[in-house]
């Protein structure tokens, strides 16, 4: 079976969002100590948020763009909407991702 194009852009847009909870979990209570009494952890943090953050948008923009969707509207709307959106969107992309396969591998059989 061959991977869908979007396939890849999807993972990564998974695994930068999955990076972004993981920061977000170091400022919650049971972990907050040992953030907040380490200035240059905090900075690395908040560096590590704000990048997985943006490649979470640009990662959608193009997982959109591959199945021939908006990218702009599905970037703006996983912005506006965030995280919740953007988990929504990523289980979409994956559903339209492999009803095209299916729809294409019937078509060559």
């Amino acid at each position: 079976m061959q991977m869908s194009r979007a396939h890849q852009p999807i993972v990564a847009a998974s695994v930068s969002l999955l990076a972004f909870g993981g920061c977000i979990a170091a400022f919650l209570p049971p972990l907050n100590q040992q953030t907040l009494q380490s200035i240059p952890l905090m900075v690395a943090l908040g560096i590590a948020l704000a990048v997985s953050f943006i490649l979470h948008l640009v990662f959608v923009g193009i997982a959109a763009q591959r199945l021939g969707r908006s990218a702009w509207g599905w970037v703006i709307l996983a912005l506006l909407f965030f995280p919740i959106a953007s988990i929504v969107g990523l289980i979409l992309f994956e559903w339209f991702s492999e009803e095209k396969n299916q729809s294409q591998e019937q078509r060559a059989a």
